[in-house]
């Protein structure tokens, strides 16, 4: 079974607080998203693996650790993932972004792939999957199912708030990934909002009603 890492640091915590609250506009809520991004991929990049290299400093010869060449990738869900990639490329230029487009289909509620553009080495890649809000989980399972069709074998998935019944459905459906949050929250309710959540990420983020 995948594991579930809630980030509990301050500044996560407290820059969490302020893009909750109904009163924080679009240019602020948007910013703290990408601020929140930063810090999580501070943390969901804590067990990347180091290799041993040889370096000169201005003063003499030095044993020193770099990355040992392990490629990312980060995948936003449409649309609102798009809102944490930037924060994530701070810390991780040399990652690759890919896309996976998602509606929910008004009749059945069941999310519906219509786009996908991903790095053609995926299947080598640790992808990181992006979206704000693990709600139902119905999104986060069909865009890992995508990926896994297309030969990834190695996926996280990052969140920054979720209800338990979103995150209870990804480890159900795909129990190898792990699932990365800044707040769990309390439940759904009979629209299938967070509670207490922060409301729509996509609309807040981009302005949107």
């Amino acid at each position: 079974m995948g594991k579930i890492h809630v980030f509990d640091h301050p500044l996560i915590q407290h820059k969490l607080s302020i893009i909750r609250d109904k009163n924080t506009g679009t240019k602020e809520f948007r910013e703290l998203v990408d601020e929140i991004a930063t810090l999580m991929a501070y943390e969901i990049t804590r067990d990347l693996p180091l290799e041993d290299v040889t370096i000169e400093t201005p003063v003499a010869t030095a044993q020193a650790k770099v990355l040992a060449g392990k490629k990312l990738g980060v995948i936003p869900i449409l649309r609102a993932g798009l809102g944490m990639v930037d924060g994530i490329l701070k810390l991780i230029p040399a990652a690759k972004v890919g896309h996976v487009g998602l509606y929910r289909d008004p009749e059945t509620l069941k999310p519906v792939e219509y786009y996908v553009k991903l790095p053609s080495d995926i299947a080598e890649r640790e992808l990181i999957v992006v979206d704000p809000m693990l709600a139902t989980g119905g999104s986060a399972v069909e865009a890992i199912t995508s990926l896994k069709k297309r030969g990834a074998k190695h996926i996280k998935l990052m969140c920054t708030i979720a209800a338990p019944e979103g995150v209870e459905e990804v480890q159900k459906e795909h129990p190898d990934v792990d699932i990365y949050i800044a707040g769990l929250d309390e439940k759904l309710n009979e629209h299938g909002y967070i509670i207490p959540g922060l409301g729509d990420a996509g609309d807040r983020l981009f302005g949107t009603k």
